[in-house]
Formats: structure tokens, sequence, C-alpha cells
């Protein structure tokens, strides 16, 4: 399998006040295509802002990224957003859906900000039936569990097809069993026949990273070592 994600000697400084954060300090490795990679680490690891990175809502200062062939730090901010809208879906936390909006037009809602017009109602339709939630198209978000809710997160992350998702903390406000019916969701998605989806997700639960095939350990900035879980390859 080939390189979908590489990073090489990444770093990301920030300045507060006076004070030079850094925030990643090196980071190399790489993300074959079709794999499910958790990176764990305790809260200021360096985590999150290497997942801002990947998903190109930010860029390094110091480094190279490149991601399916293509060296990010060489591409326009138009360039950026069209790999965000074409090549990558995001799943958060706080799930992030508008409240006013149905779990259908919520999941709709990138396929129209990328100017794609055609079988955008049946595309939608196909990822909430994808996830589950066939049966409440019509359903707004206050009218869902959290585990809904984070379902129909995955589907707005589905819809554009994209060949990566980045799921920073996608069980962080559920109960045990809700999140790990999220994971079950998301293996599959990862291991369908002949449209596996690579994953990352961000993580500081040893339970949720045990569902995926490696583990790359953050700690002040640094990945300090590697773990694979021979049970998933």
């Amino acid at each position: 399998m080939s390189a979908v994600i590489e990073a090489h000697d990444l770093s990301r400084q920030y300045q507060m006040g006076e004070q030079i954060v850094h925030a990643l300090r090196g980071v190399s490795f790489q993300v074959t295509a079709g794999e499910f990679v958790a990176l764990m680490g305790p809260s200021g690891s360096g985590k999150s802002t290497l997942m801002h990175l990947l998903g190109c809502l930010d860029s390094p200062s110091g480094g190279q990224y490149v991601l399916a062939g293509e060296d990010v730090g060489q591409l326009s901010r138009r360039q950026r957003a069209t790999i965000r809208n074409e090549q990558i879906g995001f799943v958060f936390q706080t799930f992030n859906l508008l409240p006013r909006l149905t779990a259908l037009t919520n999941v709709m809602l990138p396929l129209q900000y990328g100017g794609r017009q055609p079988q955008v109602r049946q595309r939608a339709e196909a990822a909430l039936e994808r996830v589950g939630l066939a049966d409440r198209l019509h359903h707004r978000p206050t009218e869902l569990s959290g585990g809904q809710r984070q379902r129909v997160a995955i589907a707005r992350a589905l819809v554009a097809n994209p060949a990566i998702i980045l799921a920073d903390e996608p069980t962080g406000n559920l109960d045990s069993h809700t999140g790990a019916d999220i994971m079950e969701l998301l293996g599959e998605l990862n291991s369908e026949s002949g449209n596996g989806r690579t994953i990352i997700l961000v993580t500081h639960d040893p339970q949720v990273a045990s569902h995926t095939q490696r583990i790359l350990h953050l700690h002040d900035g640094q990945i300090i070592r590697e773990e694979r879980n021979q049970s998933l390859g």
C-alpha cells in the first residue's frame, strides 16, 4: 500500500504574548491508504494540533506535509480548501451540527458549499442510511440522542465520498456503550470492501484507541512510541 499521508519533521509554534509555545516538535510518520490510526496522548501533547495540520485547517511552522502525493505547503489557500472539501471528511467531539436544520439538511451542506449540485439530496439520504438513520432524516439535532447526532456528523463526513476521515475525540461526549457503537461504525467504514477509508482519530482513551490498527503516542509535541494492534492488522 502506498502512503496517503507523509509527515516529515513537522513543527508548529504559537506566539502567546512574549512566550513561544512549541505545540509540535519534529513529528514524522506515514499513513498508508486504508489504515485506521489513533493519535493518542494527554491534553497538551499536540494531537489536536497535528490533526489540524493533517486536515489542512492550519499550516506547519516547519517541515513538510505530503497528502496523496501533493506537498500541501506548496498549495494556495484555495487549493487547500478544495482538498478539505473533496478529500477529507471531519468528525468532531461536539458534532458541530446546525440546530435549526434537519439531519438531512445538515448532511447536504458540504455538497452545497462545494458547488456540487447533482443528486445532493439522494447522496445525503444514502449517507444517513449508511449510518443507520434512514428513519431520522427530518429530525433536528435536539430531537436526536448524542449517538444519533454523532451518526449524522459521520454521514456528513461521508457524503462527499472522501478518501480520508479525521475524527477528533468522536466519542468524547458519549457514554461508553454509545461510544463503542460509534467506534464499531468507524471500523466498518474503514474495512468496507472496495471502499474502505483511511481513518485517523484523536483520543485520550485507550479503549477507543484499541479499535484502531496502529496507535501513535504523543507527548510534549513528539511521537514517543508506536503501537500496533496485532488482532486488527
